[in-house]
């Protein structure tokens, strides 16, 4: 006889007869079985984005490829402005106006230069002609100068990792937008039931 090949059974406390301790042995099971699940799934990421400018375009796909890259499963729902960020002509501003917590600094020039904040004030922000496209300029000048990849180096990156690209159908519907508009690579155009069913199952769930 091959001892090596005898199966040793799984040592495993008798059932208990009584109706209490039958109930705690099969919560006990229950846990250990979801627990193995679990475990066999994998870890996994919902994020729904609902702004398209630049600022808020970098925490969804920054989110997601790390998760991807640490192995989780990642998907990001994409709903009203967050669609921006679908398109193939990907045209997104950054504006201060509203948003006191921007730093405003200088991507050149002398060392004390670029590490000085720049206080805009909205008045200013909201009425000099071109100020959007100029604070656009700034920070995609910023972004290049630190070596951080630009928003559409950051979706290619999630294509390749496999991230899950969700349009929602009724944005699309609501705003007139030609399916033709967008990248070829969104693997579904979905509700937001469909995607509440996906996004329950998630271990972390983001709004962006």
């Amino acid at each position: 006889m091959n001892i090596a090949k005898l199966q040793i059974p799984e040592s495993r406390p008798p059932m208990p007869t009584d109706l209490a301790g039958m109930e705690a042995w099969f919560d006990k099971r229950l846990e250990e079985k979801l627990a193995e699940r679990q475990t066999a799934k994998g870890r996994s990421l919902a994020i729904i984005a609902t702004k398209g400018t630049m600022d808020m375009a970098y925490p969804p796909f920054i989110l997601a490829t790390t998760a991807a890259a640490l192995g989780w499963k990642a998907s990001i729902f994409f709903t009203f402005y967050g669609l921006e960020l679908l398109k193939k002509n990907l045209d997104i501003k950054v504006s201060p106006l509203g948003n006191p917590a921007m730093p405003m600094k200088m991507p050149f020039g002398p060392e004390w230069l670029r590490h000085f904040n720049v206080p805009i004030p909205n008045a200013i922000a909201g009425n000099l002609p071109g100020f959007e496209s100029f604070a656009t300029a700034m920070m995609e000048r910023t972004v290049n100068a630190k070596g951080v990849p630009s928003i559409k180096e950051l979706r290619d990156i999630c294509i390749e990792t496999d991230v899950r690209l969700l349009a929602c159908q009724m944005t699309v519907d609501l705003f007139s937008y030609r399916q033709d508009e967008f990248i070829p690579e969104i693997a579904e155009w979905i509700g937001a039931t469909s995607y509440l069913a996906e996004a329950q199952d998630a271990d972390v769930c983001l709004f962006v």
